[in-house]
């Protein structure tokens, strides 16, 4: 993924919200708050003004759509002066799921229906994009959409698109920058998800996806976490893309980057979209990535002269051969909680450069990943959660 943002998302939110159900302009969310004392309900009230602006707004009014039970009240309600309240009761009971097919199949003029999900804090919008082939939205319309104060908010959007070339689907990305990438680690995760709400998928069930990286098959396990082939690393050099001098079999491996006179040992990476990977400078080899202002450096590698396409980067601190800690500095959505591609860049680094074995356990600001480079195929499996966070509609 690509761009600087001036905002640092790499440090986890205090809540998630769980699973919701909204009609074509009604929106259902509740979350979980618990101190030491136990459960704790929480009763909000908030009132929306209509606005003359012509940007961008969720649009929210009374539901013909009843709630499944055991989900916690929620109420809409409009006074004389038109402004819109909203009384949500939540509470530490995890509601039961709704289903997104019927909400999706709204076809309202001028309405995008979306999901949204995250893999780890790395939230995205999904789009049901499967009765066409071009994206239902402009990259432009995606910036917005993306705006964590003017829009929904999100590290990017995600459509679901009819397969080729013998595929199931395929998936295409806009970034928040409005940039499309190859792939998404975390995004293909929630895009397995996304696919088996839509179709009804029970179980265990795999498919394949056609992505700007090549084939990616993911496969929902039975405890709800997605197992992604990621397929094979890409190290030559000039096919990551980066001008870096090649010094081990074609690959740029421990080669040195020059970012503002300091000089970082770095490792390309390529897994269908670019990584470079870091454990630290040529006069520190053990980095203390909590004390890293991405921010301010992470630009500085994402733009720097010797990435072609740009880089996402990652900076790695290692804990033992089988535990990795790492932050992420992605191309097109700056710093993130995770990133899934970043997270097998990291295990395929730091075997090459004799750090970590082929299993480790990668900890992200969002939390885990289990990553193994399996030897026998050269393939990458990745696995971890991707959570629904709400159902909405937004006027294009």
């Amino acid at each position: 993924m690509g761009r600087s943002t001036a905002q640092d998302r790499s440090q986890p939110p205090f809540s998630l919200l769980s699973p919701a159900f909204v009609n074509s302009y009604s929106l259902y969310t509740s979350s979980k708050f618990a101190d030491d004392n136990g459960d704790r309900r929480r009763h909000i009230a908030a009132k929306h003004r209509s606005r003359s602006s012509a940007s961008s707004y969720l649009r929210f009014s009374s539901s013909s759509i009843h709630p499944p039970k055991n989900l916690p009240s929620f109420g809409v309600s409009a006074d004389r002066k038109s402004n819109l309240r909203i009384f949500s009761s939540m509470s530490t009971q995890a509601p039961a799921k709704a289903a997104a097919a019927s909400f999706l199949y709204h076809k309202e003029s001028g309405i995008l229906h979306f999901v949204k999900y995250h893999g780890l804090g790395n939230d995205f919008i999904l789009v049901d994009n499967r009765d066409s082939e071009e994206p239902k939205i402009t990259p432009e319309q995606a910036v917005k959409l993306c705006d964590r104060n003017f829009g929904i908010g999100a590290d990017g959007v995600i459509f679901a698109l009819p397969g080729i070339n013998g595929t199931d689907y395929t998936m295409r990305i806009f970034n928040s920058d409005g940039s499309e990438p190859e792939m998404c680690g975390n995004g293909v995760r929630c895009f397995a998800r996304f696919i088996a709400e839509l179709e009804n998928f029970h179980g265990n069930k795999s498919f394949n996806v056609h992505t700007g990286a090549g084939l990616i098959v993911p496969e929902i396990q039975e405890d709800g976490k997605v197992r992604v082939d990621m397929g094979q690393p890409i190290l030559t050099a000039s096919d990551v893309p980066t001008k870096l001098t090649a010094n081990k079999d074609q690959a740029a491996v421990k080669a040195k980057l020059d970012v503002d006179g300091l000089i970082w040992n770095v490792t390309c990476v390529s897994m269908g979209n670019p990584h470079c990977v870091t454990f630290g400078t040529e006069s520190c080899n053990d980095l203390q990535v909590d004390e890293l202002n991405l921010a301010e450096i992470g630009p500085k590698f994402e733009h720097h002269a010797m990435f072609p396409a740009r880089t996402n980067t990652e900076f790695i601190q290692v804990f033992s051969p089988s535990h990795l800690k790492m932050r992420v500095w992605e191309r097109g959505a700056g710093a993130t909680l995770a990133c899934g591609t970043g997270a097998c860049a990291v295990v395929v680094a730091a075997v090459l450069e004799g750090r970590a074995d082929r299993r480790c356990t990668v900890d992200l600001p969002g939390g885990p990943l289990d990553i193994e480079w399996r030897e026998s195929d050269n393939h990458i499996y990745m696995t971890g959660p991707a959570e629904l966070v709400f159902y909405g509609s937004v006027p294009l």
